[in-house]
């Protein structure tokens, strides 16, 4: 244990596992007055119940309610009664029921099990055999707990909506932007803020419904809601009433400290609502996730409804394109100078990214090109290379990754893409991350990166302090 050298340290600090067990055996000896398990993530989170069953007291919002926020089931009908949408729902009962509501609403759908970790076992079913198979899944690590599942929206925002409430009333908010769409795990996706691309319309919803459930979870603590959004249309995701992994990020960019607001609500000292405007702040974070793909042999290099990613990193900028390149870089991303390879999906892919591609002629890289990609962009007049998958005899896409003749691969997938299309294109992400070659799999980073290296050249490199005297509250 370590012995207070501060008053801001604990008293003892347990190097111990997160199990019911060891933290029962410690509440018996130290007998404290409660427990704070909104701090720590998802796998404290899910001792609430079985603590609060034995007796020990919750600091916070109470284990019922966090349980109603858990359960998928529950959340989902508590969201019906506060008529605050969410994607069409159905709880899992057999496999037949589930086809059926797949049949209804239509592929894709999202199988969602309740007190996961980092969306373990979380699913986008595009056919009946995913469906299926990600069901067995879905239920052999939730056998407690309900799964249900939802109508997937394709090319929906996700936002991201981080507050601590007092008594069920909202004291300070944040809302935050993934640049990926909807289908990329949180944990996973590269956030912007102040949010760059919603209309006030957007934030004015997602703080009514962030309201609302606070007031009808009674949450007294640190809680992250994840919207979706089509134009003003906003959806509810989940709710964790817990700190997200985003807390340290909102406050450094905010300025404010989170936790510290939590902590005083959940043990009841005098707290007063405060915010800071976003939209006042001279300055843009981008907060990037960090993959150990190259640590892991064999492993699909693509985004998901899964967590994947092993770390983070943030970083300011004066606007989202200098932030973004910043935070690549700090993640270890070589930015591109000269030869980049393509593979764009299917032609509404391929459309959507037709700008993007014409950016990076005008900056004067080679492109390189998968097959069905160089038809495409020849017909548009795009000077390109062809590249042989690694399927196909020498000289192949394999060939140029060995003898490092590409700074960035970029295979662009989808959330909906199917087990077949996924499988065709595995080896050569993967050979991209064996050979240490820059990738991307996502077409709104691939946009972004365009768009950033075209309007920044260069930089500034600021302290964290520097940033915060640039809006003048902070002065």
């Amino acid at each position: 244990y370590q012995r207070r050298v501060h008053g801001d340290l604990s008293d003892r600090l347990y190097f111990e596992e997160l199990s019911l067990e060891r933290v029962l055996d410690i509440c018996e000896y130290e007998n404290p007055k409660g427990v704070f398990i909104s701090v720590g993530g998802q796998i404290p989170n899910n001792l609430a119940m079985p603590l609060f069953n034995r007796g020990v007291a919750i600091m916070g919002t109470s284990p019922n309610d966090i349980d109603r926020a858990e359960d998928r089931f529950k959340f989902s009908q508590l969201l019906d009664t506060l008529h605050v949408d969410q994607p069409a729902w159905r709880e899992l009962t057999s496999t037949e029921e589930a086809e059926t509501f797949a049949a209804k609403v239509g592929f894709p759908v999202l199988v969602r099990p309740s007190y996961v970790l980092s969306g373990a076992a979380m699913n986008v079913a595009n056919s009946d055999a995913d469906l299926h198979n990600y069901l067995c899944q879905a239920a052999e690590v939730s056998r407690e707990h309900p799964v249900v599942i939802s109508k997937f929206i394709i090319g929906a925002k996700e936002i991201e909506f981080d507050a601590v409430a007092s008594k069920g009333e909202v004291l300070n908010y944040a809302i935050s932007e993934h640049i990926e769409n909807a289908g990329v795990h949180s944990g996973d996706a590269t956030l912007v803020l102040p949010a760059q691309k919603l209309y006030v319309e957007t934030m004015k919803r997602i703080k009514k419904a962030g309201r609302l459930i606070a007031r009808e979870l009674h949450i007294t603590g640190p809680f992250n809601i994840q919207f979706m959004a089509k134009g003003n249309d906003i959806l509810v995701i989940e709710c964790n009433l817990r700190a997200s992994r985003t807390f340290p990020f909102i406050s450094k960019t905010l300025n404010m400290d989170f936790i510290q607001l939590a902590t005083k609500s959940m043990i009841g000292m005098p707290v007063k609502a405060l915010s800071v405007n976003p939209y006042d702040l001279e300055y843009v974070a981008v907060k990037a996730p960090m993959f150990s793909f190259t640590r892991l042999a064999g492993a699909d290099p693509v985004l998901g409804v899964e967590m994947a990613s092993t770390g983070e990193v943030a970083c300011f900028g004066e606007d989202v394109h200098e932030a973004f390149l910043k935070a690549l870089l700090a993640t270890g991303f070589v930015i591109p100078k000269k030869n980049v390879y393509l593979s764009l999906g299917p032609l509404l892919q391929k459309l959507e990214l037709l700008d993007s591609v014409k950016t990076l002629v005008r900056l004067g890289f080679t492109l390189f090109a998968s097959p069905n990609t160089v038809g495409f962009l020849e017909e548009r007049g795009i000077q390109v290379t062809v590249v042989q998958p690694p399927s196909a005899p020498s000289p192949n896409l394999l060939d140029m990754l060995r003898g490092k003749q590409l700074e960035l691969v970029v295979i662009i997938t989808n959330a909906e893409d199917n087990s077949e299309t996924l499988a065709e294109g595995y080896p050569a992400r993967r050979s991209a991350v064996d050979f240490g070659i820059p990738l991307l799999t996502n077409s709104k980073l691939f946009k972004l990166l365009a768009q950033s290296l075209e309007r920044r050249q260069h930089f500034h490199i600021r302290s964290w302090s520097e940033y915060l005297q640039m809006t003048h509250f902070f002065r």
